[in-house]
């Protein structure tokens, strides 16, 4: 037999991880389980690949704990879990702190230096972070390939974009055009209308009214509103709504006459009814159509008779404004829809558009020219207040997109690009979704379905440099347009040479020459947009279709993928969009929504504001594991917002770890007690025979053990993640405060041999069990655990070396009894109940009460309670028990508590009768109230659900005390004798002893003699206690206490302490045996 392991009292669970750390890498542990799952089913997993120019945050965290917990699950339960880290190396992120780095104004700087250079610095930086990601990552317990990963940059996964690009391309999925996008200036691109969803914030914005004298009646103006001033310069028509009614008013104070929506009067007078305008007409909206009126500036003057003219369309509210939009159709989408439509401007090269990709004006506009738009704002109303067309100056706070990355207002603006269809495919991305399983259902239901059902053609070009090059060829004037799916491909279109590479540095250069006389065709100079690429993942990892056919059809769709909350609009998306164009399926079948990790106070968290604890100092401080539970137990398991505290980290390991690892350790203890004084070497029995004898608590820990095991693989089956950690909590909790406290003294071998070796067995078929449960949740205790309770299991000829190879518990069937666990549900119900009372009273538990009576009316509720009074009188400390159906008796009465709220909604005047007449009912009539569901109070019948009935019990004069449940109601005796007082003395003394012990670092098997000497004892109060209560003490410690006087001279004293014990002292001594 293997020497019994012994168990440290005051661990560090952070040592432990990192021992358990290097015990994997000495195993070689994930690779291992792999090779041990080889041949099973597959379930494929994608994982959304992050950045690593930044370090992993909490958000981060959160979403690699459920991604691990799910496929170590998935693991343990059967199956090969291939897991593969992923990086996202293109795009903003990397460009902008380049950007940063060498002081990169725009594209021309980066023209200077050379797109070979830039991306050069681009790719010196990718990877920065890299070494701390796998090293955290690790550190929290995930199981995951770092060194077989994929990085979009690589020549395997960019080549799989071009195919994905080219199929579409194929399928005349792609076209060019000319759309507003939102526009961040401060890296010179348009985003995708969802990056631009990511970053909103309350900003105060000028909003003014501004005149439109009419051409053919300048005295008369039209009245506009807007929040962007800067738009003005490159105002081209005006637009009302054709079914509105606008007014021409005479404005008493100015003579101005005014032409605005008569419902929007109040954007001109705070006071209308005190506000002196004289109303000259009323004009439907589409009778106004096709008024020309002068320009603001004549930066456009030449196209007056095409432009600046009333256009009407349905897009125009009447809750804001004048009821009359400007339009500047380069930078408003229905600005641009409506001037299109009439005939004001054409689209591409007949758009004025004057400002740059930095965000400043171009020449065109030469009042303003290089002046950032945001900052010419004030500038352009000076000017409009000089010129005399201001007429009325405030100011909005409204919610604005701010760029995702730089942190930067968004503009709209008008951007040739290469678009994807999506709208096209609405129905067919429904269709998908709706075969897909989302936890929580919500988000797939309401959120993701409602972006799809309104999903605009996707930009997916960026005019930027580090990225995966869009693979179109094209003619000067685009007439011919080549797309290439493959390096190979493009080998043989151009005759180039071998291509190690293929980012826009090392094939701008490359030619086509035409087939059709134009020439050579050139590569267009747009990249992906980088959410294109992470849609693209699940070929794109694979190098589908050049490798891997027959892997990919074996791994696609994914069994399950899990991101945030945020990903709605970004991943999850992008994956649909593709997987629908490509397969016409989903690329996902289960997913999981996570929401937001928050700083405590509810903000976001905050590098610079320092907001938030650092998460490898939590590991370092708390443990990998109890994080875990922390972040798979909140509440953004569910897709809401967790505030991150740390204290609920640190309640954690108080209330859930440390018990548990105590009973590990007690479980120890008492195999080393076994073996010294029985000389028995305990090895579990996986089979016990639960027809004999078996305690109660035995069978109910059994029973509940299985019960959980069969919740667990149904809950987990159906990825609800959160309602799991609760019911692996509450085991924790009956093993440690409910099987081991009720059952400690068996355990220890006061009933004998055969029972300790029968209680033992249980204790250990639960902290095995406990151990494969909660091997996907907590990975290192577990092995921890796992590590010293294989040394009491037979050999096997399996490689049982790590918990983590074993198989996920399967319930036992024989260990099922429905009635043992109502029955001991039952009886902790009353002890807790009991123990409500004594907290309340401040009876402490070592102080023994007279009664406990308990009131119910079920003969069944009486039989269970009565299997098990024992257990609640030692645990309550009670002298006798008593059950009774006898309400009367004990004084219980009745009282019914009417719903207001509900009653308020149907009985409305009538309710005060109700009100008035609840004094007057009769015990009588409220319970029959709880058998027929019916009740008249003042007149008025209450029904089912219109009231609730409680017991109560009038303890003002008495020493009984009560409380109750729905079912169950209690009464404790509080009077105190001499007898129960000096028994609760005794209580303390033993307590004293334990804590010497404890004190001394003692173990259960070493031997101990005690011995007292009184120090103060007014009226040798505690001298009769030892008296009186010796056979007690004697039968708790198993020795008698000898005075100090009595101790041998010579002997060694390994523990001497004073205690207090009430009012008195005394010198407590131990010396060995």
């Amino acid at each position: 037999m293997s020497p019994i392991p012994e168990i440290a009292a005051s661990p560090s669970f952070p040592a432990e991880e990192d021992k358990i750390i290097q015990f994997w890498k000495e195993i070689d542990a994930f690779k291992t389980s792999l090779k041990l799952a080889e041949g099973r089913p597959r379930f494929s997993f994608y994982d959304g690949p992050p950045f690593a120019t930044g370090l992993p945050h909490y958000g981060h965290l959160l979403a690699g704990t459920i991604k691990d917990v799910v496929t170590r699950y998935a693991a343990s339960t059967g199956h090969y879990v291939e897991r593969r880290f992923g990086w996202d190396t293109h795009g903003l992120p990397v460009e902008h702190e380049i950007d940063k780095k060498l002081g990169i104004k725009g594209p021309a700087d980066v023209m200077a230096m050379g797109i070979d250079k830039y991306n050069a610095e681009c790719r010196a930086i990718v990877m920065k972070y890299s070494a701390e990601w796998e090293t955290t990552v690790t550190r929290m317990g995930r199981w995951i390939d770092f060194k077989n990963d994929y990085k979009t940059m690589n020549l395997p996964f960019m080549e799989s974009v071009w195919w994905v690009f080219k199929q579409l391309v194929d399928k005349d999925q792609v076209y060019r055009g000319f759309k507003i996008m939102p526009f961040s200036t401060a890296v010179h691109t348009p985003l995708s209308n969802m990056e631009a969803t990511q970053n909103y914030k309350d900003v105060t914005d000028p909003a003014v009214v501004i005149s439109f004298p009419l051409v053919s009646d300048p005295s008369v103006s039209f009245l506009a509103w807007t929040t962007t001033p800067w738009t003005l310069p490159s105002n081209m028509g005006l637009t009302v709504h054709p079914e509105f009614d606008y007014v021409k008013i005479k404005d008493t104070e100015t003579g101005a006459i005014w032409i605005l929506l008569e419902a929007r009067m109040d954007i001109l007078y705070k006071n209308l009814k005190k506000a002196n305008y004289t109303v000259l007409e009323t004009i439907k909206g589409r009778d106004l159509a096709g008024i020309e009126y002068e320009p603001l500036f004549d930066y456009f003057a030449d196209r007056k008779g095409k432009a600046f003219k009333v256009m009407v369309d349905t897009y125009v509210t009447a809750d804001s404004g004048t009821g009359i939009v400007h339009c500047a159709p380069a930078f408003g989408e229905d600005d641009y829809r409506v001037g299109i439509a009439n005939g004001i401007v054409t689209g591409e090269g007949d758009l004025p558009n004057p400002v740059d990709a930095t965000g400043c004006f171009t020449a065109e506009v030469r009042d303003y020219v290089g002046i950032h738009v945001k900052e010419a704002d004030k500038q352009i109303q000076k000017d409009l207040k000089t010129m005399g067309r201001m007429v009325r100056q405030s100011q909005i706070t409204h919610s604005y997109p701010f760029c995702w990355r730089t942190d930067t207002p968004l503009i709209y603006k008008a951007v040739p690009g290469w678009f994807v269809r999506v709208s096209n495919i609405n129905d067919k991305l429904l269709k998908n979704n709706s075969e897909t399983y989302w936890v929580p259902e919500t988000i797939k239901e309401k959120k993701f379905h409602n972006w799809l059902e309104n999903a605009r053609d996707w930009n997916i070009s960026r005019n930027r440099y580090w990225g995966t090059p869009i693979p179109l060829w094209v003619s000067d004037d685009y007439t011919e347009v080549v797309a290439v799916g493959s390096v190979e491909e493009l080998r043989a279109l151009s005759g180039c040479d071998e291509l190690p590479d293929i980012h826009r540095d090392k094939i701008d250069h490359i030619t086509i020459p035409s087939k059709k006389g134009n020439g050579v065709l050139r590569r267009i100079p747009e990249v992906f947009d980088c959410w294109f690429e992470s849609g693209s993942m699940p070929y794109a990892q694979q190098h589908y279709p050049f490798e891997g056919q027959d892997k990919f059809k074996a791994t696609f769709p994914a069994d399950f993928i899990a991101e945030g909350i945020d990903q709605t609009r970004g991943w999850f998306y992008t994956l649909m969009v593709l997987s629908t164009h490509l397969f016409d399926c989903a690329p996902f079948k289960n997913v999981i929504v996570n929401g937001l990790v928050l700083a405590s106070d509810g903000k976001k968290m905050s590098k610079r504001h320092k907001n938030y604890p650092d998460p490898n100092l939590v590991m370092h401080t708390y443990g990998a594991d109890v994080l875990r539970l922390y972040l798979i137990g909140s509440p953004a398991v569910r897709a809401e917002n967790l505030r991150f505290r740390e204290e609920g980290v640190k309640e954690l390991v108080a209330k859930v770890i440390l018990p548990w690892y105590n009973a590990y350790r007690f479980f120890f203890a008492q195999l080393a007690l076994l073996k010294k004084e029985h000389n028995i070497d305990f090895v579990y029995n996986p089979k016990m025979d639960l027809t004999k004898d078996q305690s109660v608590m035995d069978r109910w820990m059994l029973a509940s053990t299985q019960s959980l095991i069969e919740f667990v693989r149904g809950e987990m089956a159906a990825y609800r993640l959160y309602t799991v950690t609760p019911r692996l909590l509450n085991l924790i909790d009956a093993l440690t405060n409910w099987y081991v406290r009720f059952n400690r003294k068996r355990l220890k071998g006061e009933n004998g041999p055969a029972e300790a070796v029968q209680a033992l067995n249980v204790l250990f078929e639960v902290l095995l069990t406990l151990s494969k449960l909660m091997s996907p949740f907590t990975p290192f205790i577990v092995e921890t655990m796992y590590q010293n309770l294989r040394t009491c299991m037979a050999e096997t000829k399996e490689d049982t070396r790590s918990v983590h190879f074993l198989a996920f518990p399967e319930a036992k069937k024989e260990y099922f009894d429905v009635d043992i666990e109502r029955s001991v549900g039952r009886m902790q119900g009353v002890i807790e109940l009991g123990r409500y009372i004594r907290d309340q009273k401040t009876l402490p538990l070592k102080t023994p009460l007279r009664e406990l009576v308990i009131v119910n009316p079920d003969p069944q509720f009486h039989a269970d309670i009565k299997a098990l009074e024992s257990y609640i009188t030692e645990e309550l400390n009670i002298r006798t028990v008593t059950v009774t159906a006898e309400e009367e008796k004990y004084g219980i009465k009745y009282k019914i508590l009417p719903d207001w709220k509900i009653l308020g909604g149907k009985l409305k005047k009538e309710l005060p009768k109700v009100k008035n007449g609840v004094a007057g009912v009769s015990q009588e009539d409220i319970k029959k109230y709880v058998s027929t569901n019916k009740i008249v109070i003042g007149g008025i019948e209450l029904v089912e659900g219109d009231a609730t009935v409680a017991r109560f019990f009038d303890d003002a004069s008495s020493t009984w005390h009560a409380h109750s449940t729905n079912d169950i109601l209690v009464l404790l005796d509080t009077a105190m004798d001499q007898s129960l007082i000096n028994e609760g003395v005794a209580r303390e003394i033993i307590n004293r002893v334990q804590r010497g012990r404890k004190e001394a670092k003692l173990q259960p098997t070493d031997d101990i003699l005690y011995f007292v000497e009184m120090k103060e004892d007014p009226n040798e109060e505690l001298a009769k206690v030892f008296a009186d209560q010796a056979d007690f003490l004697l039968k708790s410690l198993k020795q008698s206490v000898q005075k100090v006087a009595d101790r041998p001279a010579n002997a060694e004293v390994i523990f001497e302490a004073e205690q207090e014990v009430q009012n008195s002292k005394f010198l407590l001594s131990f010396i060995k045996a």
